[in-house]
């Protein structure tokens, strides 16, 4: 089943679940979000966030009088989450804070940068787990405790770990994905995950390599690509 929507690229990866806040100035996502609101009352205000594989996510400015290209000089990963439209402030400035909400899973099918000021793209939804899983349920119990053992290693100061992790093994996966310090690819991998236990598994082994890190370091470690940022306009 395949529907059109909407894109956002974002220098993040958005889970289904997780909770997204974006702050809106680009004239391009300003219509985008007038858009959502005039939908009818029932219809879904989604549109699509996808991980920007290389470009920048603010598109250059043109000469003036004119914007930049409505996508930005960018390439775009090809598995996204639905953001689901949640909450809108409208600002002085005529730029909105919205909050959004990780819906579905989708891979881009065919992308359009003329039919809007936004892009569009015809997507397909990926399948999602229903109903109890013996397998997930026995990794995410130990992905809990590997995670608390990795909370414990980035905040030191506190004696004790006191998150509340979620017991639903899927809902954890996608928790764990979003919340560590993984790169961006580390975390675009495990969106592209089907299953609950193959994500479960691949975050065992981040986690494991994150904790080793951690205990040798004392230190979290940063991506030196998540330190770079737009070049400075000239």
């Amino acid at each position: 089943m395949s529907a059109r929507l909407p894109v956002f690229p974002l220098g993040t990866v958005l889970f289904p679940g997780l909770v997204l806040p974006l702050h809106i100035f680009e004239e391009r996502y300003k219509a985008l979000v007038r858009h959502l609101v005039g939908l009818p009352e029932g219809a879904p205000r989604e549109f699509g966030v996808v991980a920007i594989q290389a470009g920048w996510e603010v598109a250059p400015a043109g000469p003036p009088g004119r914007s930049g290209p409505p996508g930005g000089d960018v390439t775009l990963h090809e598995v996204g989450c639905t953001a689901e439209l949640r909450q809108v402030t409208e600002l002085a400035d005529g730029g909105f804070d919205i909050v959004t909400v990780g819906r579905r899973r989708f891979r881009l099918a065919e992308v359009d940068a003329s039919a809007e000021p936004y892009l569009t793209a015809e997507v397909e939804w990926l399948p999602e787990p229903d109903g109890p899983d013996e397998v997930s349920d026995l990794l995410a119990a130990r992905v809990i405790s590997v995670f608390r053992q990795y909370l414990g290693l980035i905040r030191p100061d506190q004696q004790e770990i006191t998150e509340q992790l979620p017991e639903d093994p899927t809902v954890l996966s996608h928790l764990v994905a979003a919340t560590a310090a993984l790169t961006v690819a580390d975390r675009q991998r495990l969106l592209v995950v089907d299953d609950t236990a193959g994500r479960l598994r691949a975050e065992l082994r981040l986690l494991n390599r994150e904790t080793a890190l951690l205990r040798q370091v004392r230190a979290v470690p940063v991506p030196l690509s998540e330190l770079a940022g737009p070049p400075a306009p000239n």
